[in-house]
């Protein structure tokens, strides 16, 4: 038997990196939390009669879900018991009661807890602690957390697997919306829209109408419906840039008399000079907003102007800046569109932590930059399906204005099946994207 560790940041790198030293038969046979992540203790060849069996049923599968179900209650649970002042006596799971206050650790089973009426009235509980130690609370929150993260591992390995076996030109399909990098829950919608579908060209060419048809597009362009329309979204992601091509579309269709410029970012270096040589060339006035200035006085003098376009900060989620910029944008008295700018060379984490972070504000659409840079189109378009996000524009290179493009939803699927993967996806990566649809307990493959 060969036994060995693996140190990584997070669960979910550490079972890679146990698959890819020792293989998928490997077995883990303890865990912890590390200073910087977790280590694992895998073994090979371990000869232990409770391993699931290699071959997939649905049996296993639904235990497996229940188990995952029953540990996003207990982390509910523990949330509301961590806001308590602390009473240990207090069951952590439905039915399930702390022994001698340790925490529940990976190596402990999940009992499904039974219900059977009292046939005398219960003791009176014991008197309650004094408090519970937060370190305690972490630990527990970590084995609920690395719980999770191991079955659903499991889990998308499982549904991937039985998917091969069972429903070949199902996995097919599934492999190329990978290639694309599409989400596995838009990936499992798609695949149902065309379930009925036997031919693979066919069902190939109605899964990519359906994907165009899933993209929403304003029905009227923001420039030509005019009013306030806000630039929003992490540095980087080119909101000055995409302002100017707005600005410019806009003063060579029109003239510079009925548009207006407003500058809300006083953190960037040079970013209100770059605004104010831009209004220098297209005739048009730049107001500059500082902080803790009112929006609504400094819009006031420009509500005549027919388009106002404003360029705001790209501020960390953690910036009491960004709030008050946000909120400002949010104002009852400003009516504002705002679009959040996005990168499509960004990852997938990023583009999502933008969405949480500026969906404050109210969102009316985004804006897709960077086409021409970008090797995949899946990741943006699967965040703009999901959050009914509207792409108002493309942008797909530096020239101004001639790089900014009103969005077609079937050229953009055409463009996101152009800047494919062209290599396949490695069957980690299959087992990833399940464990993704799996990660919402009501969310079932096939």
């Amino acid at each position: 038997m060969q036994v060995k560790r693996f140190f990584a940041a997070d669960m979910r790198q550490a079972m890679k990196l146990v698959r890819d030293e020792l293989g998928a038969d490997a077995a883990i046979i303890g865990n912890r939390r590390i200073a910087g992540g977790v280590e694992l203790t895998a073994a090979l060849d371990y000869k232990l009669s409770a391993l699931a069996p290699r071959v997939p049923n649905m049996e296993l599968e639904d235990e497996l879900r229940k188990t995952q179900s029953r540990i996003v209650t207990a982390q509910a649970e523990l949330s509301m018991r961590g806001e308590a002042d602390g009473n240990t006596n207090r069951q952590l799971f439905s039915g399930l009661p702390l022994t001698a206050g340790l925490p529940l650790t990976a190596a402990e089973p999940l009992t499904e807890p039974t219900y059977a009426a009292p046939a005398r009235p219960a003791p009176a509980p014991a008197p309650a602690a004094a408090g519970v130690d937060p370190r305690a609370l972490d630990s527990m929150r970590f084995e609920l957390n690395s719980l999770r993260e191991l079955m659903e591992v499991q889990l998308g390995t499982l549904a991937w697997n039985q998917l091969q076996g069972s429903r070949p030109a199902q996995a097919n399909l599934y492999r190329r919306l990978q290639r694309i990098g599409l989400s596995g829950p838009l990936s499992r919608d798609l695949l149902a829209l065309t379930s009925d579908i036997e031919e693979p060209r066919q069902a190939w060419r109605m899964l990519l109408a359906h994907l165009a048809r899933m993209i929403a597009t304003p029905e009227v362009e923001p420039l030509e419906e005019g009013g306030v329309i806000a630039m929003v979204g992490p540095a980087g992601m080119g909101k000055t840039t995409t302002l100017a091509k707005l600005a410019a579309r806009y003063v060579l269709k029109y003239g510079a008399q009925n548009i207006a410029l407003v500058s809300m970012d006083s953190f960037r270096i040079g970013a209100q000079e770059q605004l104010k040589t831009l209004g220098r060339i297209l005739n048009v006035s730049v107001t500059h907003v500082d902080p803790g200035q009112s929006l609504v006085q400094a819009l006031d003098p420009l509500l005549r102007k027919r388009v106002v376009l404003i360029d705001t900060a790209g501020l960390q989620a953690s910036d009491p800046a960004l709030r008050m910029q946000l909120e400002s944008l949010a104002g009852r008295g400003i009516r504002s569109k705002n679009y959040l700018v996005l990168a499509t060379t960004s990852q997938k984490q990023v583009l999502t932590a933008a969405y949480h972070s500026y969906k404050r504000c109210g969102l009316a659409g985004c804006i897709l930059t960077k086409l021409d840079e970008t090797a995949s189109l899946g990741e943006v378009l699967s965040l703009a399906i999901s959050h009914e996000l509207p792409v108002a524009y493309l942008t797909d290179g530096p020239r101004i204005p001639d790089d900014l493009h009103l969005p077609r939803r079937h050229q953009l699927v055409s463009r996101a099946v152009s800047v494919q993967m062209q290599e396949e996806p490695s069957e980690e990566a299959m087992a990833d994207m399940f464990a993704d649809i799996y990660h919402s307990p009501t969310k079932q493959v096939g």
